[in-house]
């Protein structure tokens, strides 16, 4: 059984699926704790879910899991049941990691590791780097380092950005309408190459409906391109602060760069990649490969502890 929860942080307020049930008032007060003091000794398996997923990206996961972890699977910002950002606000990548920080803080385990997918991945790398004490293990899946690009470039990519929120702001406003959830079902398998079976649960929590149509929840601003991107140079550095073991999980029809030397897995202290079937949802096309890795490296990590 799974709950769902609201987490309030500084600023927002994330939706929350938790395998425990968390204490009311603490959670009130910011602290996602188990109600249930057996549950607080267990290790925790935070999932960070990808660009335009949400929690339930990862819901194929959760049953062979829960067993041996406390789960915990947040929407971010202006993703699935989660609140969007204030209107000026256009979801710069180090405002994640800030959010992260938030959530880690809540949690009360001292045996923490993270499984972040694409998007999730990058923002997970990026905490462990800056709070090396606070994670014991980290699973990338389909991401690594954090995105970088030459200093040369820092013109064209501030102008690409602004020029990105300049057209958000000229169009008409209007939410897309869909005749029914089948639609918008058939939308993202259209997309990301993955049955309606597969999808089924992301969808679901990605859309609502006024009772006539189906909309999307996600944030739309969303869409519009970063006004700065580290340097190769920054990230190694980033990277290498990283002090527990990596998990590099990348799918067959994956991205193929994640194999190629400049992607990040060098840089790290302790590390290892995999390729297993599948594409860049390759938790959805290998759940049982993904899950197996998961406890395969939990196994490692409490033996050097």
């Amino acid at each position: 059984m799974m709950y769902e929860s609201r987490l309030p942080l500084a600023e927002t307020e994330l939706a929350v699926i938790t395998s425990f049930s968390p204490c009311k008032e603490s959670i009130k007060r910011g602290r996602l704790i188990p109600v249930s003091n057996a549950d607080r000794a267990r290790p925790t398996l935070l999932f960070l879910h990808g660009w335009h997923d949400n929690a339930a990206s990862f819901d194929v996961l959760f049953e062979p899991l829960a067993a041996r972890f406390n789960l915990v699977a947040v929407d971010w910002p202006g993703h699935g049941l989660s609140a969007h950002r204030q209107t000026d606000n256009y979801y710069y990548f180090m405002d994640y990691v800030d959010d992260l920080a938030q959530i880690v803080q809540s949690l009360s385990s001292q045996n923490l590791m993270l499984v972040g997918h694409s998007l999730g991945a990058l923002v997970a790398a990026a905490y462990a780097g800056a709070f090396p004490e606070s994670v014991t293990g980290l699973v990338l899946i389909e991401g690594l380092a954090p995105l970088h690009e030459s200093a040369g470039l820092a013109a064209k990519r501030l102008r690409q950005g602004i020029e990105s929120r300049t057209k958000r702001r000229q169009r008409q406003p209007a939410e897309l309408k869909l005749d029914s959830f089948q639609a918008a079902l058939s939308v993202r398998c259209r997309v990301n190459g993955l049955t309606p079976e597969q999808l089924r649960p992301l969808v679901q929590r990605a859309t609502w409906t006024d009772g006539q149509h189906w909309y999307w929840r996600h944030d739309d601003k969303l869409r519009c391109d970063s006004l700065f991107r580290m340097t190769e140079e920054q990230v190694k550095a980033l990277m290498r602060h990283i002090e527990c073991p990596v998990l590099s999980v990348i799918g067959e029809k994956g991205f193929s760069s994640l194999k190629e030397s400049d992607a990040g897995l060098s840089w790290l202290k302790q590390a290892e990649q995999i390729v297993i079937p599948g594409g860049h949802h390759c938790h959805l096309d290998s759940p049982r490969l993904v899950c197996d890795q998961i406890l395969l490296l939990s196994s490692k990590i409490n033996k050097l502890v």
